[in-house]
């Protein structure tokens, strides 16, 4: 018997410190998080507390979707750059200088239509009088599934609470290693430890070193998708037929998301609408089918932006810009003197000049 009442005892006693040990590991861990929350919600990485006139916090994440709401939110610029990659070599320092505006540049890697608009959207809402609007328009535009659920988000994270106009939804998704990290960074940067990723107006030179340009090496990645061949530019002659069914079925969904955005701006507000000169071998072929669907794209892009009274400036064609390799570092990504080139001609247009004579560009003007 007292074998068994010492032995009750021992289970009490363990069940006692175990209750005690839990309870100070739980208080442990509240405390913890509360500190770590603390800290995340003081340094205010992602700017949740920016508004107009408060500046965005430097900028030390490379995913941009993250960075960028709080460059809008600052009120700081009064015209922007919207699109993927493809348009993120356009200083907005010499565009803000020959238009006589505040320009950010918000493209992002990668981005997918419905990012865009999101982002778009964004700046339509939160800045009082938008001047400019450049909008890089990518053949991820022109596909027929570009709207679907699966489409809509790539692998890199996007918190669409960033987005919205709710403030008190910002703060519990940002509760997690990564926010820690840049936060960390951040307070890295604030100390003097290590620059900002990104500038202040969201500008990067992401590609390599112009001194390292390599031909070859360029001309590798060019071609690797053509068997490590030339592409074969010539047009195809005569063109392959396309059947009216056929082309009746042609849809461009996500056409409607560039739309709805380009008419959330106010009529004051200059729209340019920008296709990107990616590699020539990046195009379909002239003549071919898929061609002659981006054609058709393009067609509805342009109706677009006629009733939108937006400018389009179309380098996606075949022309001895995108015909040169040496303008390139791969398919999609042309090198620094070209985004000095297209700044040039952008500039040109939203000051209302004549269109460049160039075979590189063809401007489709809206009639007013």
């Amino acid at each position: 018997m007292a074998n068994e009442i010492m032995a009750g005892a021992d289970t009490v006693g363990a069940a006692r410190r175990w209750r005690g040990w839990s309870g100070a590991f739980l208080v442990a861990a509240a405390a913890l998080t509360a500190l770590l929350f603390g800290f995340i919600a003081v340094l205010d990485p992602y700017g949740v507390r920016v508004e107009a006139g408060r500046p965005a916090r430097p900028l030390m994440d490379l995913n941009q979707r993250f960075m960028y709401p709080q460059i809008v939110r600052s009120g700081a610029f009064d015209s922007a750059v919207f699109g993927t990659s493809t348009l993120r070599l356009l200083d907005p320092a010499i565009l803000s200088r020959g238009l006589s505006a505040r320009f950010a540049n918000l493209g992002m890697n990668a981005a997918t239509p419905w990012e865009q608009a999101q982002l778009a959207g964004l700046f339509a809402r939160r800045v009082a009088a938008p001047r400019f609007v450049i909008w890089g328009v990518d053949q991820t535009w022109c596909e027929a599934d570009a709207t679907d659920a699966a489409r809509r988000l790539t692998p890199r994270p996007f918190p669409p609470w960033l987005y919205d106009d709710d403030a008190w939804n910002d703060w519990p998704g940002q509760l997690n290693v990564t926010t820690l990290e840049i936060a960390l960074r951040l307070a890295a940067h604030r100390l003097g430890l290590q620059p900002q990723r990104l500038r202040g107006d969201g500008y990067e030179v992401f590609t390599p070193p112009e001194a390292t340009y390599d031909l070859a090496r360029a001309r590798f990645h060019l071609y690797r998708g053509h068997g490590g061949h030339a592409p074969e530019l010539a047009p195809l002659t005569p063109p392959v037929p396309v059947g009216a069914a056929e082309r009746a079925a042609w849809r461009f969904p996500a056409l409607a998301w560039l739309e709805q955005g380009l008419a959330a701006f106010p009529a004051g507000t200059r729209r340019l609408v920008v296709l990107p000169p990616v590699h020539a071998g990046a195009l379909p072929r002239e003549g071919s089918a898929a061609w002659q669907r981006l054609e058709a794209c393009k067609a509805q892009i342009a109706a677009i932006a006629a009733r939108r009274q937006a400018i389009v400036a179309d380098y996606a064609h075949a022309s001895p810009l995108t015909r040169e390799d040496a303008n390139y570092w791969d398919p999609a990504h042309y090198r620094l003197p070209i985004a000095r080139r297209i700044e040039a001609d952008l500039i040109a247009l939203g000051r209302g000049e004549p269109a460049p004579a160039d075979p590189a560009l063809t401007v489709l003007a809206p009639h007013r």
